[in-house]
């Protein structure tokens, strides 16, 4: 296909996933096997849209991908914009796409588009949602509304924050939400329309140190503390709870959790999926007014997967100093 050198540049790197996946034997399971120009074989006529540059950066189920492999990522859409594209599109497996889209938002520092999208239905299943998904990304990608608002996932014909986005559903075609908020648009007809403007959003570097591991535990009722209180032997240099309600935890619990927070940051979310944790509210031991008493740091609406990403990215830093600051009052 020749080239029209008026369009804009746009790069679509693929990573695997369900995307990617067909059966490579008759009643075995999905693999990962296409690449970036094989999921491009069904679209053609995204060149009229933009020049192309298709490259296949790996091929894993979602669930291995890896903190240093997404920084290889980041380093290639750097890499991408630095060679003039106007916008790069990844295409991922969506078990961990909330996951890795915060993420690579936390470490954007462009106002050029980075999408993320995948599909729910294997390449090889009828009226698999791949293509689309994908035709979707690239629109909301090339649009000139689509600038400053860092990383996006779109999927399901709707523009979702990486902020906030989370996959509320394990099989289901409408899979992602954004709860509390909703999309931040919807693709008609080919156009992104935004609900929102765009806001004005802060940027980490690069993480100095990436050897470090910051634990994710979630509260249940009558669990024991044996492994919360074995989280400092275990090498662990920060810690997540995911906890009941507005951010609470057994009396066991937030004695341990006292203890911890004198050697590293602790952050307590909420377990539920939608609403903020509280900060003033109730007063029992355990409550959120007895864990900041204990030096622990409330979530706000920031989910435990991604309260996880930012600590982890904050100490490879060296600036854990700065957590308060990055989480949402």
């Amino acid at each position: 296909m020749k080239e029209n050198v008026c369009l804009p540049r746009l790069s679509i790197g693929c990573l695997g996933g369900t995307v990617s996946m067909q059966r490579q034997l008759p009643g075995h399971g999905v693999t990962p096997r296409l690449g970036c120009n094989e999921l491009l074989a069904d679209l053609p006529h995204l060149g009229s849209l933009a020049q192309l540059r298709a490259s296949t950066l790996c091929l894993l189920p979602s669930a291995s991908l890896t903190f240093p492999i997404m920084l290889e990522v980041l380093a290639w859409a750097r890499g991408e914009v630095a060679q003039g594209a106007h916008a790069v599109v990844l295409t991922q497996g969506t078990d961990t796409l909330e996951e890795s889209a915060y993420f690579l938002h936390l470490l954007w520092p462009f106002e050029t588009p980075l999408v993320m999208t995948g599909a729910m239905r294997d390449a090889d299943q009828p009226g698999n949602d791949g293509p689309g998904n994908l035709l979707a990304a690239v629109q909301v990608a090339l649009a000139d509304e689509s600038r400053g608002r860092g990383v996006q996932v779109v999927l399901n014909d709707q523009i979702h924050a990486a902020t906030r986005v989370r996959k509320t559903a394990s099989l289901a075609m409408a899979a992602f939400e954004s709860p509390g908020a909703g999309p931040e648009g919807v693709v008609v007809e080919g156009k992104a329309i935004y609900r929102r403007p765009a806001v004005a959003r802060k940027v980490l570097q690069q993480p100095q140190r990436r050897e470090h591991r910051v634990a994710l535990l979630e509260a249940c009722l009558d669990a024991d503390s044996t492994l919360l209180q074995a989280i400092p032997a275990l090498g662990y240099e920060g810690l997540v709870v995911a906890g009941f309600g507005a951010g609470h935890v057994s009396i066991a619990w937030a004695q341990a959790l006292a203890r911890i927070a004198q050697d590293m940051p602790v952050i307590m979310a909420t377990r539920t999926g939608s609403g903020p944790t509280a900060r003033a509210s109730y007063g029992f031991e355990g409550g959120e007014i007895d864990l900041q008493s204990k030096g622990v740091h409330m979530a706000g609406d920031l989910c435990p997967r991604k309260c996880r990403m930012l600590l982890w990215l904050l100490i490879g830093l060296d600036n854990q100093s700065a957590l308060p600051g990055w989480l949402p009052h």
